[in-house]
C-alpha cells in the first residue's frame, strides 16, 4: 500500500517550535520511525510552507496512491483551495492534527477541509500520523 504524508507551513520546525504543543520530536525521526513499523507499506513525505506545492503534491499522488494522510497546519483553516483539490482526487485522505485543535483558538476549530477527508484525527501529538495509517491500512 502506498500511503503518502503531506505536511505544511511550519511543520518543518517540530521538535523545535513550541514544544508545549507539538512535542520535542522533529517530524522526520517520526516518519523513520513510521517507516519502521511499517515495512509493508511505502510510506512517502512531503513537507512545503507553500500553499500552491501542497495542492501540485495532492494532484501528483491523488489518482495513484492508496492514502494521504495531511497536516495542512494553518491552511486547514483558510485554504478553500486546498479543499478542492482533495475534492478532485481519488484517493481517501485523513486529516491530522498534532495537538487538540478544539482546546486551541476558536479560528482553529474550522476545517476548511474536513468535509472532503474521510476522516479528522487530532490531538494524540505525533501518534494522530501513526492512527490515519493504521485507519488507511486496515483491512
Amino acid at each position: 500500500m502506498k500511503i503518502q504524508i503531506i505536511n505544511g507551513p511550519n511543520l518543518n520546525l517540530l521538535g523545535i517550535r513550541e514544544k508545549s504543543i507539538y512535542g520535542d520530536s522533529s517530524f522526520e525521526s517520526y516518519f523513520a520511525t513510521l517507516q519502521q513499523r511499517y515495512p509493508e507499506h511505502e510510506l512517502s513525505y512531503f513537507q512545503s510552507n507553500k500553499e500552491g506545492e501542497l495542492i501540485d503534491k495532492l494532484h501528483e499522488v491523488g489518482f495513484d496512491y492508496d492514502g494521504i494522510i495531511i497536516n495542512a497546519g494553518a491552511y486547514t483553516h483558510t485554504s478553500i483551495a486546498i479543499a478542492d483539490a482533495i475534492a478532485g482526487i481519488n484517493t481517501p485522505v485523513v486529516e491530522v492534527h498534532i495537538s487538540n485543535v478544539y482546546k486551541r483558538e476558536t479560528f482553529r476549530h474550522k476545517s476548511m477541509l474536513a468535509a472532503n477527508c474521510v476522516g479528522v484525527i487530532a490531538g494524540f501529538g505525533l501518534n494522530s500520523y501513526r492512527l490515519a495509517v493504521e485507519h488507511l491500512t486496515e483491512k
